[in-house]
């Protein structure tokens, strides 16, 4: 029997006996001298990079480790093994992943043919109508590409705890998902898919929105950063904030209200049905961001410091500004019963609520929501018809509850 020193268990073993662990018994195999062992492979760059920080889950597995109990588990920084779902620490982070799962829904279910004769006839919309939907569809293009990447790229590596990246694949997967929704609403509607796929490097308002990301995106997805650190704990919890917060808390919703507000005026209803499903999604993604927010907080209570705090106001305020002027850039006049100031409101509104589910307070006091119907959408109560189209839960059928 040949001993195969490409095999990673028998590497793992040598390499134990050699540092004088409890030696393994190489003289009952017989090794030929014709065939003198090969040297083991050499680490690849990620898992050299997971060996010296120690939290990506691609470190060696070291044989005879002993068995990991709840406490050994942390939201960021954690030693133990991420390869390990369970026992589960956050057992809501495993929830949302089921509840994601069973929310599964295509974007060639959704029926788009009254989209495209509307879209076809010359008097069917205004300009200012087909305004709102290709400039919706050129900003969201980009934005839920770059909240693909930024997930898979960066916000994995340094969330330390198996049960949330467990979401977190899912949620990747819904990001890709999006992405398809919006093509499949350009190639539907027989849109310049150069246009409105490049849109974020050339309308002003919705390349100020996608720099603004980018900021932090590249600085979770820096291969130097690592965290461990207060200073880098503090820059991974304020990007988080920036990412969970402001890129799918706010910067999204005045995109949602226009194509919504569309769709219950009974016009491009197969878009507004798209943008209905993203909705809920994207509700759930920033439900769960703010968790991860607010667990990290706990377990590190001397990173909210009055200085980070300040910071993320700041933050949050210069986003109320950014999606205000893409408010009045995509709507420049009044519409659908809707208007830019009305939008500045809303921003304002919404801004209060995320303030305060991150334990800040309020900075637009007296702000109210001019869209009530909004929450109604997000509640997902209503049903539907389920011979004209998907029941709103758009559950799996395995799931469904009649």
């Amino acid at each position: 029997m040949l001993l195969n020193w490409n095999d990673p268990l028998t590497s793992i073993r040598q390499k134990k006996t050699e540092q004088g662990s409890p030696a393994v018994d190489v003289d009952r195999f017989s090794i030929m001298a014709d065939n003198p062992p090969s040297p083991a492979p050499a680490l690849g760059d990620a898992a050299r990079d997971a060996m010296q920080h120690g939290v990506t889950g691609l470190e060696v597995v070291e044989f005879g480790a002993a068995r990991i109990s709840v406490d050994d588990k942390q939201m960021i920084n954690c030693r133990a093994d991420l390869n390990q779902l369970v026992p589960f620490k956050y057992k809501w982070a495993w929830q949302k992943y089921l509840d994601a799962c069973a929310n599964h829904w295509m974007p060639q279910e959704i029926n788009m043919n009254a989209d495209i004769a509307l879209w076809k006839n010359p008097e069917g919309l205004t300009e200012d109508e087909r305004t709102i939907i290709k400039r919706n569809l050129g900003f969201f293009a980009s934005a839920d590409s770059l909240v693909a990447n930024n997930l898979v790229l960066a916000v994995y590596r340094h969330i330390t705890n198996p049960e949330c990246r467990q979401y977190l694949l899912r949620q990747a997967f819904e990001e890709a998902l999006h992405t398809h929704a919006y093509q499949y609403c350009v190639e539907s509607l027989g849109l310049d898919e150069a246009e409105v796929f490049n849109m974020y490097r050339e309308v002003p308002s919705i390349h100020d929105k996608a720099a603004w990301a980018m900021r932090f995106t590249q600085s979770l997805g820096d291969p130097t950063f690592s965290t461990g650190t207060p200073a880098a704990d503090q820059r991974l919890l304020r990007d988080l904030i920036a990412f969970y917060i402001v890129f799918e808390g706010i910067f999204f919703y005045v995109g949602f209200v226009q194509v919504l507000s569309m769709g219950r005026r009974n016009k491009m209803t197969g878009c507004a049905e798209q943008f209905q499903y993203i909705l809920r999604d994207e509700s759930m993604h920033m439900n769960f961001g703010i968790d991860v927010i607010n667990q990290i907080k706990i377990e590190n209570q001397h990173l909210w410091t009055a200085d980070l705090r300040q910071e993320i106001i700041g933050i949050i305020r210069n986003a109320v500004e950014l999606e205000t002027r893409y408010a009045y850039d995509s709507m420049p006049r009044g519409v659908l019963g809707l208007n830019a100031r009305m939008f500045e409101e809303y921003l304002q509104f919404i801004a209060n609520r995320r303030c305060a589910q991150i334990g800040l307070a309020e900075q637009f006091p007296g702000a109210t929501n001019p869209f009530p119907w909004m929450s109604e959408i997000m509640d997902l109560k209503k049903e539907k018809n389920f011979f004209e189209t998907r029941v709103t839960e758009y559950q799996t059928g395995g799931s469904l509850s009649w």
